[in-house]
């Protein structure tokens, strides 16, 4: 089976190296320092009016940190989840979302994630690695097969995947392809294919930055066509 690819870019050129070199899906978010938060409207505009066959998930975190969902911040992520829902884009672009809530014993917020899944009006949504820090992952797993959540990105609660493998393994089994496990947290074109062999995951996640000649990090076209032979290789 072949794996997808799915690269996390914070701008709009990490955005068209990842479709020009052959990725199937972007996240795209912000503050990648922070684990990533909710993009600009302005970037997901020109993001997504650029791109033509990619999928697009745009993350729904309104702020670095923990991940116990206020109300009033449960507010502004189903505005910016309507705002986005709202731009244009190309035909075969996919547009889905990427979020997360637990509760402050270390359990999914369910109700919140219910929440959220539903003003994404059956758009694609990942849980994002906030699953990491739960308490219990098969429990975890379970809450969102139940919800309906089609996908989780996930270390196996780890602090890498390649640490997680054996985790992971079990995620995939348990999901049953009811919810897709994509693996992310270290991955990268030397690992990738062990990775792959020992845990089964169908898709896999890909943070490509390197320093620019000025210190800034930024995504790397030659990193992500580098690890797109090594995953398809795999296959």
């Amino acid at each position: 089976m072949t794996p997808l690819v799915e690269i996390c870019v914070d701008d709009v050129g990490g955005a068209l190296a990842a479709e020009t070199e052959g990725a199937d899906r972007i996240e795209l978010c912000s503050a990648l320092s922070e684990g990533g938060i909710t993009p600009s409207l302005g970037l997901a505009q020109t993001v997504l009016g650029r791109l033509r066959r990619i999928g697009v998930r745009i993350m729904i975190r309104p702020r670095g940190g923990n991940f116990v969902v206020a109300p009033e911040e449960l507010e502004v992520m189903l505005a910016d989840i309507a705002a986005f829902r709202a731009l244009p884009h190309a035909p075969g672009v996919a547009l889905g979302f990427v979020f997360g809530a637990l509760t402050p014993s270390g359990t999914i917020d369910a109700r919140t994630v219910a929440k959220l899944k539903a003003a994404c009006g059956g758009a694609p949504v990942t849980f994002h690695k906030a699953f990491d820090a739960l308490r219990d992952l098969s429990a975890g797993l379970e809450t969102l097969q139940g919800l309906g959540i089609g996908a989780v990105l996930t270390s196996g609660g780890a602090a890498t995947a390649e640490a997680g493998a054996e985790s992971l393994a079990v995620l995939v089994s348990r999901a049953g392809g009811s919810v897709r496990i994509v693996a992310g947290g270290g991955v990268r074109a030397g690992n990738v294919r062990a990775l792959l062999d020992r845990t089964g995951v169908p898709e896999v996640h890909l943070r490509a930055m390197r320093p620019d000649g000025a210190g800034r990090q930024v995504t790397s076209t030659e990193e992500i066509a580098g690890f797109i032979r090594a995953a398809r290789a795999a296959a």
